[in-house]
């Protein structure tokens, strides 16, 4: 029987976690907080939302953190990880949906395609994001709808079978093109986002060396080296 739980990955959101926490609760019997290293009040403020906890004692990057997460929650029952943002872009209630998509196909890693609106992203990030979703469309051999999202539904023991080993934010451009080579089936579906004003924004993605990044991890598995 399919399991899902919620696992958010936060760095230093304790202006947005319990906002988070508590929306998402509405959808799951479990939301599991994986604090990377966060320097503020990121746990207390999950705990007191009713996530569980557990903290990582330096930031290791998101992709360590949902590795984490998601041994845990398998240890724990989980068949399924709904995994999101600890700084409120995905909106909760378009949880349900990748929840039915993944009941319908429990075997496939399930894609939230942002739909962005004009103007809400930087133009350098926004640069990025296509460059980078481009390279692994490549390299999975086929069309991905916005291969950088977060917003995912991951079939739990399938991925941890694909011994992804990226840390940071490539981690989740690797999973897709090691599930894709794999056979695994990718499922996209498009989704609202919340973008506040660029000038109000709080990422942690560097567009720069976080696209090199995720370039290097394309490139190392294109060419067998990864």
């Amino acid at each position: 029987m399919q399991q899902t739980a919620i696992l958010i990955p936060a760095y230093d959101c304790e202006a947005t976690i319990a906002a988070v926490v508590e929306a998402a609760r509405a959808h799951a019997g479990r939301v599991l907080v994986v604090s990377d290293g966060s320097r503020d009040r990121t746990e207390l403020r999950a705990e007191a939302a009713g996530a569980e906890v557990v903290r990582q004692p330096v930031n290791r990057g998101k992709g360590a953190a949902l590795r984490l997460g998601m041994r845990l929650l398998a240890e724990g029952g989980a068949t399924h990880a709904l995994c999101m943002d600890g700084d409120g872009q995905h909106l909760a209630s378009e949880i349900p949906a990748l929840l039915a998509a993944s009941a319908a196909e429990p075997t496939a890693l399930i894609l939230g395609a942002r739909r962005i609106e004009p103007g809400s992203v930087a133009p350098l990030r926004l640069f990025g994001n296509r460059f980078a979703n481009r390279w692994v469309e490549i390299a999975c051999g086929q069309r991905i709808d916005d291969t950088q999202s977060g917003f995912r539904v991951y079939p739990i023991a399938a991925v941890q079978a694909l011994d992804c080993r990226a840390d940071r934010f490539a981690y989740e451009t690797e999973v897709l093109i090691r599930a894709a080579r794999a056979g695994l089936p990718i499922r996209s579906l498009p989704v609202r986002v919340y973008n506040p004003p660029i000038g109000e924004r709080v990422s942690h993605y560097r567009p720069f060396v976080d696209t090199v990044r995720i370039i290097a991890v394309v490139l190392g598995l294109i060419f067998r080296v990864w």
